[in-house]
């Protein structure tokens, strides 16, 4: 099992820890010495005050953060977690992915999805109505800029007419793509147009908040993830994609060691191979305490 931390570099009620460059250091390091696979960064370029006031949280732009991260680092992942394709003109993000892959040495990967918040849609301007088709659109789109050949791809508001992207992507064919989301479309999407597929867990009471499926524990986990192997079978696919689970704590959450260990490895007998997780810390030195802890108490204990 592969385990990631979400970044902390959202923390605007605590940005005199976390927002600067020393901050990026420590974290980084600290990650990388207590054995964690990758860090994750989320997607909210212009969040609604609703949202944000209602408990949300502020995000830094993924590619630069992930950027400031590979410079202080050397062996971690570089994960977005997700990004939220359909606000991103996709040869801009291909742009971007393969930027960061090559001066990275090959350690992004892109966790991917529709996104949820139509007040932030609205701010963008994109059609929130149609996200998934912009992001089978985005995901087709972004596979021809990375041949590093001249491609053409004509899609809704763009139209590429043999044009080049280089360099690729240090990985190839391309940086691993993990597609996100619970509902049947997100499992067919990673099973047609990805690598991995990328669920999280959400309570039923909170799933039409995130517009996705309710998997709310591990049963329905099982559940999806025979429909994603039904699925891959029906349409040709050799090996079904590999499973990251988006989080198995959650902010504020007290976790105990032992609990988490056996979560994890109920996680790896259903096929998963990674899953990231959530640290606290009111400030650097806790958080770097407790990530030092989660390395000790979990990851050294896992198979």
């Amino acid at each position: 099992m592969q385990i990631n931390a979400t970044l902390p570099f959202d923390r605007s009620d605590a940005a005199e820890e976390f927002f600067h460059m020393d901050a990026v250091r420590e974290v980084g390091r600290t990650l990388e010495e207590s054995g964690f696979a990758g860090g994750n960064v989320t997607d909210h370029p212009c969040p609604t005050a609703r949202w944000l006031d209602a408990g949300g949280h502020d995000a830094q732009d993924p590619f630069v953060m992930l950027s400031l991260v590979a410079a202080v680092t050397t062996t971690l992942r570089l994960q977005t977690g997700i990004l939220v394709l359909p606000y991103r003109n996709p040869f801009v993000v291909a742009r971007a992915a393969a930027t960061l892959d090559v001066f990275s040495g090959g350690r992004l990967t892109l966790g991917i999805g529709a996104g949820y918040m139509k007040g932030e849609y609205k701010a963008l301007g994109i059609d929130f109505e149609r996200r998934n088709e912009l992001m089978d659109e985005s995901l087709r789109a972004m596979k021809a800029a990375w041949t590093g050949e001249n491609f053409s791809f004509e899609g809704e508001g763009f139209n590429a007419r043999e044009n080049r992207l280089r360099p690729m992507p240090v990985q190839r064919p391309h940086p691993p793509i993990l597609a996100g989301g619970n509902s049947r479309r997100a499992i067919r999407r990673a099973v047609e147009l990805a690598d991995g597929w990328y669920p999280f867990f959400t309570p039923a009471a909170l799933s039409s908040t995130a517009r996705t499926a309710s998997i709310s524990d591990e049963q329905e986990l099982a559940e999806a993830i025979s429909y994603m192997r039904d699925y891959s079978a029906k349409v040709g696919r050799e090996q079904a994609p590999e499973i990251f689970v988006a989080s198995v704590t959650r902010p504020g959450q007290p976790w105990e060691p032992q609990a988490i260990v056996d979560k994890l490895g109920r996680l790896k007998e259903l096929g998963a191979t990674g899953a990231a997780t959530h640290i606290d810390g009111r400030d650097r030195a806790e958080w770097c305490d407790n990530a030092r802890r989660m390395g000790t108490d979990v990851i050294a204990k896992l198979d």
